[in-house]
């Protein structure tokens, strides 16, 4: 997932909306192709480089189907959620919703909107914890690397993740006293170009192993088990990295809110959502197709780790470094908005309080003027803080994947949006379309539940082992 297009979680009312957009006259210039961009630029992150894992433990077969299945769900989800994009009011007109919160409070209240800011702000909290250990591992990576070819393969060369951590929170430390989303689109600029590039360079590099070992590797069962519950502990890690890969719905309605119209947005959506799940669940199946062909049972976590001794290490190291750079900016990308939630809040309630809403010039040499808030400072420090430490206790790649996938993959991504699309069209219950979503949202949680369980037992064991 990378995840350079999340806007906010706004809880801005309709009404405030469209007084917003009437008095700055906000224009939607938007067309099919530039949300085909954002949503492939949005989705296509580190999760890719765990699809390999993923099929490993589920086998030749059921590990493809299982995310061609995964890509279905989403692509029905973003159907549905498309059309929640407006809702009819019969005193002023249709309004729009202009994130994915302003939906649910638009069309289940604001008890379930902040239910829902409870799975959203998790999952942003998430993505921090998670992109500070895959940029340890990258980091170690390229350290292990230049000392086995520096003092030979018989070196040892461990490097501790811990270190490694405490230097990319560092980074973010200083990184997050960047005032708001706005002023980091360089930022995302840059963390898209590297998601692509160490993406591919992945892919080239299976590829290439699979034509020097001369065959395909794996088999259809996936990687033996000494017991059939580990195998169904790791199917349930493997099912949650790949729902992983596709953290799809929490920006579809922001992408959304820049289309222009006509034609009406949930139809351009809706084909530039069919577009985007083709070219991404395409570009999916060839990494973790490739990555389990080349290196079949022992298919690494991630990915690229595989490739630390290869004779074209060097690209190794560049894939590895493109990795990190793009969850800087990543990092700031999901972390953006939750600071904006906190502050906001804090701002409403203590608005008389210095320390909350003051913000103080500050002139370094050679920098321009900055304004540093001591809120800022405070709560972002703190902030990054419990993410590092919480990397540093659990530096679990593919099992932290599977535990987010867990927490959010289905309220988010089938129970919202199944909830707001029968309000939206007043679905009669029992009725056979209300069925059929009701069944959809139950087997949704029902996997969900799995994915979680299994991902949890996974973090117990390898903190025992």
């Amino acid at each position: 997932m990378s995840d350079e297009y999340l806007s906010g979680s706004s809880t801005t009312t309709p009404f405030l909306q469209s007084q917003f957009e009437a008095q700055y006259h906000v224009k939607r210039t938007g067309t099919v192709w530039t949300a085909v961009a954002h949503i492939v630029t949005g989705v296509i992150g580190s999760g890719v480089l765990s699809l390999a894992w993923s099929i490993a433990q589920i086998g030749w077969i059921a590990g493809p189907l299982a995310i061609l299945l995964f890509a279905s769900v989403t692509l029905l989800s973003s159907f549905l959620l498309s059309d929640t994009y407006r809702s009819p009011d019969p005193e002023s007109g249709p309004h729009r919703s202009s994130s994915y919160l302003d939906a649910v409070n638009m069309h289940k209240g604001e008890g379930n909107g902040r239910l829902c800011s409870v799975f959203v702000n998790i999952c942003l909290y998430g993505f921090g914890i998670a992109y500070i250990i895959t940029a340890s591992i990258s980091i170690r990576s390229i350290q292990e690397s230049a000392c086995h070819h520096s003092k030979g393969n018989e070196e040892t060369c461990y490097v501790k993740d811990t270190y490694n951590m405490l230097v990319f929170g560092a980074i973010q430390v200083v990184l997050s006293q960047i005032p708001n989303f706005r002023n980091i689109e360089w930022l995302s600029i840059v963390a898209a170009i590297m998601s692509f590039g160490y993406a591919f360079i992945g892919l080239g590099l299976a590829t290439d192993k699979v034509n020097e070992n001369g065959h395909f590797k794996g088999n259809i069962r996936g990687v033996p088990t000494s017991t059939g519950m580990e195998k169904v502990w790791l199917v349930a890690q493997a099912l949650g990295d790949i729902a992983f890969s596709y953290p799809f719905s929490v920006i579809l309605i922001e992408i959304q809110d820049t289309l222009k119209s006509p034609p009406a947005e949930n139809v351009t959506m809706r084909r530039a959502s069919t577009i985007s799940v083709i070219i991404t669940t395409t570009f999916y199946l060839c990494c973790g197709c490739a990555g389990y062909a080349a290196f079949g049972n022992d298919t690494p976590g991630n990915l690229l780790t595989g490739f630390a001794s290869y004779k074209l290490y060097w690209l190794v190291d560049f894939a590895n470094a493109c990795i990190v750079i793009h969850l800087v900016g990543a990092y700031q990308v999901y972390s953006q908005p939750l600071y904006a939630n906190v502050e906001n809040w804090l701002r409403f309630r203590f608005p008389d309080s210095g320390f909350v809403n003051y913000a103080y010039d500050l002139k370094l040499p050679l920098l321009p003027n900055f304004q540093l808030s001591p809120l800022r400072l405070c709560f972002r420090t703190f902030y990054v803080a419990t993410t590092t430490v919480i990397a540093m206790l659990f530096p679990y790649f593919n099992q932290i994947l599977g535990v987010l996938a867990g927490i959010i993959y289905y309220p988010l991504t089938i129970y919202f949006p199944v909830e707001m699309y029968i309000s939206q069209c007043n679905i009669e219950p029992w009725t056979s379309k209300w069925i059929w979503l009701r069944t959809f949202s139950i087997v949704g949680f029902v996997v969900g539940a799995f994915t979680l369980i299994g991902s949890i037992q996974g973090i117990i064991s390898a903190k025992l082992s």
